[in-house]
């Protein structure tokens, strides 16, 4: 299957294809390679963890950015096929550029992504807008000047309301904000079948009750959903009738930690925040082969995060750090540091191979998604759009879905 064709998929059989492939290839995605000295798929995959291994520094960067282009990992992979089903067709808006100065208090890449989600809400002229988990109500302003109209924005903190209103009324834009949690059992009250709601990277739960309430109240929806693993439930649940049945049918299961393979890509880094990220995991691999070895138990022992800029200076220092945290006691001398910080550099660089197979389900996890999220709507009667609104290189979180309740559907 080329890219081209699965374009003209509708979205029940893009999704139907997608949770086979996924459930098929659950033995390649599921093991995370930090957890495993060796290849995480043990004997049946060691001419796939031979061609990883043998990557260069370089072919192994390439992949992680464009992982279905030219990759040498086709002759084990299903790459064509996860490739033509997580092409989605980039969704037009009107054309219409927003004045710069519209930016003002607005972080740059937030400001460029209202400039390329804003066109692409259709909203329909009789239609109230309503901006779903608002913050301070950037995307609102914009709404509410680009249409002369009103515009409603939900959010929950009391001071990012207080904010916004300010800075709404500083501007002269006919935004409301009210405080309001969108999880709350009243927060349906503010859609009906006249509004149009808008929501830019709304995160797990909060978007998954924004669709729930749409089907339920017919209110027309474009969302850039975000952040599936931000939710209550430790298992993901299908929103739609026909992704709970398509699951059922394949065997597929993904729990709250694997919902977040699909957010895991991002914007390139400064090359400082890079180099630091790459010390620290480094540094988390030669703990973990030292802990192995102090405790005498060969397992992965998972060690709390650290928030940038508090990584320790030194690697032994470090590797004291996580032993408190896991309440285990390292011998006062006699430990080889720097044979240990040099096994865990050289166990980094394998795992950074091996976690391209997992890169190459990234995208295709997502789209299905994203995909389950139109087919609940297309259930409730909705002509579903799904695509994308933006590059990659602006954010990876660049996929669109727009509907809106058929006129023959009460």
């Amino acid at each position: 299957m080329s890219p081209s064709v699965a374009p003209s998929l509708s979205h029940a059989e893009r999704f139907a294809r997608l949770t086979a492939l996924l459930a098929e290839s659950q033995p390649l995605w599921r093991p995370l390679p930090f957890q495993h000295r060796a290849s995480p798929w043990g004997e049946a995959s060691l001419a796939l963890d031979a061609a990883l291994l043998a990557l260069t520094e370089d072919e192994a960067a390439r992949l992680q950015d464009a992982p279905f282009t030219d990759s040498p990992l086709a002759e084990w992979l299903p790459v064509a096929k996860l490739e033509a089903l997580s092409a989605l067709p980039e969704l037009k808006g009107d054309g219409r550029a927003l004045p710069a100065a519209w930016a003002a208090h607005v972080g740059g890449r937030k400001w460029s992504q209202i400039e390329a989600f804003l066109p692409r809400v259709a909203a329909a002229p009789e239609e109230r807008l309503v901006e779903w988990c608002a913050g301070k109500g950037h995307l609102a302003r914009s709404l509410s000047r680009r249409g002369e109209t009103e515009v409603t924005a939900l959010e929950w903190q009391a001071a990012l309301c207080q904010d916004g209103q300010r800075l709404a009324d500083r501007q002269g834009a006919a935004v409301r904000m009210a405080e309001q949690d969108v999880l709350a059992p009243e927060a349906g009250r503010w859609l009906s079948s006249e509004t149009h709601v808008a929501a830019l990277h709304a995160c797990g739960d909060l978007h998954a009750r924004l669709i729930e309430l749409c089907a339920a109240q017919g209110s027309a929806v474009t969302l850039a959903p975000c952040c599936y693993q931000r939710t209550a439930a430790s298992h993901y649940r299908p929103l739609s009738q026909g992704g709970r049945e398509g699951v059922a049918a394949q065997g597929l299961s993904l729990t709250r930690e694997e919902l977040a393979m699909a957010v895991q890509e991002t914007v390139t880094a400064p090359r400082h925040v890079r180099v630091r990220r790459e010390q620290a995991g480094a540094w988390r691999l030669g703990f973990d082969l030292l802990q192995r070895e102090v405790r005498g138990i060969d397992a992965y022992l998972p060690v709390p995060s650290l928030a940038y800029g508090q990584l320790p200076e030194r690697f032994e220092a470090f590797c004291r750090w996580a032993a408190e945290q896991k309440g285990l006691a390292l011998p006062a001398a006699g430990i080889d540091w720097s044979a240990f910080e040099t096994a865990g550099a050289r166990r980094r660089a394998e795992v950074r191979r091996r976690e391209l197979v997992r890169h190459l389900f990234r995208r295709p996890l997502e789209v299905w998604l994203v995909l389950d999220r139109a087919l609940r709507l297309e259930e409730a009667g909705f002509d579903v759009e799904l695509g994308t609104f933006c590059a990659r290189e602006l954010t990876p979180r660049n996929l669109l879905l727009r509907a809106s309740r058929r006129a023959d559907h009460g």
